[in-house]
């Protein structure tokens, strides 16, 4: 029987979702990080439980023929990437089988079909946001130590190491948003530590420096810089300002939120030091205002063809009433609204309600309102006297999914077709089998927002049951924009 610091070897066999391959002793499951299904290696159990073991890789004996170079010398060790070092086709076939057993394991759904992943129109550099972290326990890769360099360790701005919310590592580079990204983060580095600004200590709750959000037009090539702070320093905030805009004048503008609290989220009472504090988008002849903190899909290219399956899947002829529920900013109830007679956008955050109206009249679209309220308190028999029954309903919730009041009242309001779009397949399927009970579930869509790593948006159509099913839209939507065999 295995044990804790046992050397085996191992054929990894499959993948298993958060990015780790799986191999077996005698039956008994041993999960491997870094892994590719097609390996041969020696690995250390690190971890022994009554049913699996995790280990790490000790060495590789024999290559998979999937296995690539990562791109990212940080890659094993920042948690901003899990499958770099795995051909792109093959992360979108281990996607597409990670779908497949939640909505069976999770959600007890047998055979519901589940579409080639569409994959992002490019696997690197796609995302509009990244959110760099400021850390006063810098870690140190193995590189860094065996340089024989003396290091601050007191000192870091990057990303998280997985599972660890107290270090930090020290980014020069990211292939998730570009180059200009990286350059600022490290000018910003650079400038902070010569001013003596201290970073942020988690555990003392001490520290001016929190985050630095870089938040970039792909279409318009606007940017946004949100420094994220523990207390109000006017002075080094208007130096960090004026140096940046020295260095990048490209910025569009630049923001100080002040968050004094303990909680990691990069917001807080905000003001702006320069520009309007927002910028401008573009999703499919779209205009969109986004703001510092405004949800928005972080694949501007791919948020195109997830919003052009959604609106396949919702099926509208032009006279339909939708529901958008966690309409954020309001991007999906603008894309459809020029296909149905009325969409009902709903979102509990003030602003983004503000937000997601300005949009409305920047686009000049007139039959679409949106609604401030909770998604699982609201949406009783007087709201739907007030705005209408629902054909369809479109639901975008965060990651941890609909509560159960919110499951509960889909099933009471009844409409024809649920469009469900997730994040997080795990949550979806354990909903999908709630809304089982008075729907059928058609078939899945996933698309592929976030490449180089597990994550993957999966779209789900809902029939209510008393309707003949229709057709799974594999159509045409889905054929021209997967390529490839996954």
């Amino acid at each position: 029987m295995l044990k804790k610091g046992d050397l085996i070897q191992l054929t990894l066999d499959t993948a298993a979702f958060e990015g780790v391959a799986v191999g077996r002793v005698d039956d008994f499951v041993v999960f491997v990080p870094h892994g590719v299904p097609g390996d041969r290696v020696q690995v250390r159990v690190v971890r022994k439980r009554k049913r699996h073991a995790h280990a790490v890789i000790e060495q590789i004996l024999n290559h998979s023929p999937d296995r690539i170079v990562p791109r990212c010398r940080y890659f094993g060790v920042c948690g901003g990437c899990s499958w770099q070092h795995v051909e792109y086709d093959r992360q979108l076939a281990f996607k597409r089988e990670h779908v497949r057993d939640l909505l069976k394991r999770i959600g007890g759904l047998e055979g519901v079909e589940v579409a080639f992943v569409v994959p992002s129109p490019s696997p690197y550099y796609y995302r509009n946001k990244m959110e760099f972290t400021f850390g006063s326990s810098r870690w140190l890769t193995r590189q860094e130590i065996e340089s024989g360099q003396e290091l601050d360790r007191d000192f870091a701005l990057g990303l998280h190491v997985p599972k660890r919310f107290d270090r930090i590592l020290d980014l020069e580079e990211c292939h998730l948003q570009g180059s200009l990204s990286h350059r600022m983060v490290n000018f910003t580095r650079h400038l902070s530590r010569q001013e003596g600004w201290e970073a942020y200590d988690t555990r003392r709750n001490e520290g001016f420096l929190r985050n630095l959000v870089i938040r970039i037009g792909v279409r318009t090539g606007q940017q946004l810089i949100n420094i994220v702070t523990r207390d109000s320093r006017p002075a080094a905030m208007e130096l960090l300002s004026s140096s940046l805009l020295e260095e990048f004048p490209s910025i569009t503008t630049i923001i100080n939120s002040i968050n004094p609290g303990r909680s990691p989220v990069a917001s807080g009472e905000q003001q702006i030091y320069y520009g309007d504090g927002y910028i401008m988008e573009e999703i499919a002849n779209l205009k969109f205002k986004v703001t510092a903190t405004a949800f928005f899909q972080p694949n501007t290219l791919q948020a195109g063809n997830l919003f052009r399956i959604i609106r396949e899947l919702a099926g509208l002829q032009g006279n339909e009433t939708v529901y958008d529920l966690y309409t954020g900013l309001g991007a999906i109830a603008l894309f459809l609204a020029r296909d149905a007679e009325r969409v009902v956008g709903v979102e509990n955050h003030s602003d983004s309600i503000r937000l997601a109206s300005e949009n409305a009249e920047l686009n000049q679209i007139e039959n679409c309102v949106f609604r401030e309220g909770d998604v699982a308190e609201v949406l009783d028999r007087d709201w739907v006297r007030r705005h209408g029954q629902p054909h369809v309903v479109i639901v975008d919730p965060p990651r941890v999914g609909l509560a159960e009041k919110a499951v509960a009242s889909l099933l009471s309001i009844r409409p024809k077709r649920i469009v469900y779009s997730s994040c997080n397949p795990a949550t979806q399927a354990r909903d999908l089998q709630m809304l089982a009970e008075a729907y059928h579930i058609v078939g899945v869509h996933p698309v592929d927002m976030f490449p180089q790593t597990y994550h993957i948006e999966n779209v789900a159509l809902l029939e209510r049951r008393m309707l003949v099913d229709s057709i799974f839209v594999d159509s045409q939507t889905t054929a021209n924009l997967s390529s490839g065999r996954n």
